[in-house]
């Protein structure tokens, strides 16, 4: 499976958003290879549990956290997370989920499941919240700009409150197109909403792409 060079953000940011804070458990929800597990295993000392539906991603996964320095803190969890009862609650949810709903689909059963919503839409996020998180557990999303505003209201209606927003530009020409949200159950005072930009004008990365990526890209 490729990786996108937005879920790498999303990964890295919630990595050095968590590496803030002490916490014991943590479940990303579709991680298909584990990128965003291995990177925020490599900032945070938390237990980590990786829900996959598709068999071929979660053998790549545990594969992956195998080799990698982290591998007792690391856990795939193999079956549908709508299907699935909870072994513990977590202190954070992180997902990625699949973007397109109703879009034009792809041959392949595998990259549908990776990029449509059938097996797990928005809506669905938020009774897996409810059960799965602590009392005072938080979650992070990464979503299509465009669906963000409908994503923050259906939470909303769930008591989940928007707590953090960060928007992000694939560059300073286009508009946004990938929003990164935090979710807690108790109401902000103040919503703390920022941008980022991931290539300049001249197509290098932005400064603030390169402060994020660079314990993870070998070349910045």
């Amino acid at each position: 499976m490729k990786v996108c060079t937005d879920a790498c953000l999303f990964g890295a940011f919630m990595a050095q958003y968590l590496a803030k804070t002490t916490i014991k458990m943590i479940a990303d929800i579709g991680t298909g290879t584990g990128l965003l597990s291995l990177m925020l295993a490599q900032k945070n000392n938390a237990s980590i549990h990786a829900y996959e539906i598709d068999n071929d991603a979660a053998i790549q996964a545990q594969e992956n956290f195998s080799n990698s320095a982290w591998s007792q803190r690391l856990s795939v969890i193999k079956g549908n997370v709508t299907a699935l009862k909870p072994i513990t609650n977590y202190d954070w949810i992180i997902c990625n989920p699949p973007f397109y709903e109703k879009s034009l689909k792809s041959p392949h059963a595998a990259k549908n499941i990776a990029m449509h919503s059938e097996q797990l839409n928005l809506k669905d996020l938020m009774p897996i919240c409810k059960e799965y998180l602590t009392p005072q557990g938080k979650f992070a999303v990464l979503l299509p700009y465009q669906r963000t505003t409908t994503f923050v209201a259906i939470a909303h209606q769930n008591n989940f409150y928007l707590e953090y927003k960060l928007d992000i530009k694939p560059s300073s020409k286009h508009h946004f197109f990938r929003s990164i949200c935090i979710f807690s159950k108790t109401p902000t005072p103040t919503l703390l909403d920022e941008t980022i930009t991931i290539k300049e004008l001249n197509n290098e990365y932005s400064a603030s792409f390169k402060t994020l990526l660079k314990d993870y890209y070998l070349f910045l």
